[in-house]
């Protein structure tokens, strides 16, 4: 038990989040932490990426990239997204990942069923260097700044014609 001398009167509630809609967005990492893994064989770090600009500022998605790991095609795209993380912050060899931490940098994140739920989600796809473009189609103007209910994320199992 914790005593908390609490009055709830005082303060608004918090409200649900909806995920972000599937774009690129201006961001910083601005957390970092070493996790082990479920099973205890291996370890990830888990990115805490924070929106800089737009209407979703201030919200924040979280990655990890699994840098030890039985599976070694899990490690090799963990160290590829470091590498784009590396190279999108200027950060060719951190020694610590604090050393990402606070750069501006271009985050490109989609939207995916959670298998457990089923209930829509976030998860981070890419990284660029802020004033970069993705290969994806579309340019810079794509960033996501405020957008319209138009551009809210649509499902994935969704037919083509709806998707945007």
């Amino acid at each position: 038990m914790a005593q908390l001398n609490f009055d709830a009167n005082t303060v608004e509630p918090n409200t649900a989040f909806d995920p972000l809609p599937a774009g690129k967005y201006l961001a910083v990492i601005s957390g970092s932490e070493e996790k082990i893994t479920k099973a205890g064989d291996g370890a990830y770090l888990e990115l805490e990426i924070t929106i800089t600009e737009g209407e979703y500022k201030g919200r924040k998605v979280w990655d990890r990239l699994c840098l030890r790991h039985p599976n070694s095609k899990a490690v090799e795209i963990a160290r590829g997204n470091l590498s784009a993380i590396c190279r999108a912050v200027g950060v060719m060899r951190p020694n610590d990942s604090a050393d990402l931490h606070n750069t501006t940098l271009l985050v490109k994140i989609g939207c995916r069923n959670r298998e457990d739920t089923g209930e829509l989600t976030n998860e981070v796809r890419g990284y660029e260097k802020a004033g970069s473009q993705f290969s994806a189609p579309g340019t810079e103007s794509d960033v996501r700044h405020p957008v319209s209910d138009t551009q809210k994320p649509v499902d994935d199992n969704s037919p083509p014609w709806t998707r945007k």
